[in-house]
């Protein structure tokens, strides 16, 4: 370490000159300045809502998506590792949801429930099982084809995929949530 030179009279002088009139602060506390308010998001019209958690009915058509088959969805941009670890099942399962026996508008609900606590607990990943549909009206898979658009209009949505055949395979989706 460097030795520490007292400072000459010449050096202090021009200090003080160059600082100007100081004042003898009584109280060193620093008060606190009056915090710019933060900034407000604005309303998305996919954003959840009161009454339905912003997630719309949407008139499908039946073969659109069959009961055998995967769903899939990732938002732009999402690294190709968490994917294959969604796919693979890799991930820790956080909260789940059981949809079956549901008409639509009680399956709506209890999905925008769902989402909303587990962004409150902050789970990272979920699962819910919608079934395949193969006890419904005409054997076609309602609850998979509204799960399959109401999760793509849900921001905190940022992927989903079909799960493994051990956690319910077709009949089911890992869904992950943002962070």
């Amino acid at each position: 370490m460097a030795k520490r030179t007292p400072s000459s009279s010449d050096d202090r002088e021009l200090f003080r000159q160059s600082v100007g009139p100081v004042q003898r602060l009584h109280d060193d506390r620093v008060i606190p300045q009056s915090k710019q308010p933060g900034p407000h998001p604005q309303r998305h019209p996919t954003d959840a809502t009161p009454m339905d958690g912003g997630l719309q009915d949407q008139e499908l058509e039946w073969s659109e998506i069959a009961a055998g088959d995967t769903l899939f969805f990732a938002r732009p941009g999402l690294q190709q590792r968490l994917i294959r670890k969604l796919r693979r099942g890799q991930f820790n399962i956080g909260a789940e949801l059981d949809l079956h026996g549901m008409i639509v508008r009680e399956a709506r609900n209890a999905l925008a429930s769902f989402l909303a606590d587990c962004r409150t607990r902050g789970i990272r990943c979920a699962r819910i099982i919608h079934g395949k549909g193969l006890s419904s009206r005409d054997g076609k898979p309602v609850l998979k084809m509204q799960l399959d658009h109401w999760l793509r209009q849900r921001l905190e949505v940022v992927a989903f995929c079909s799960a493994r055949g051990n956690d319910g395979g077709t009949g089911a989706v890992y869904v992950l949530l943002k962070r």
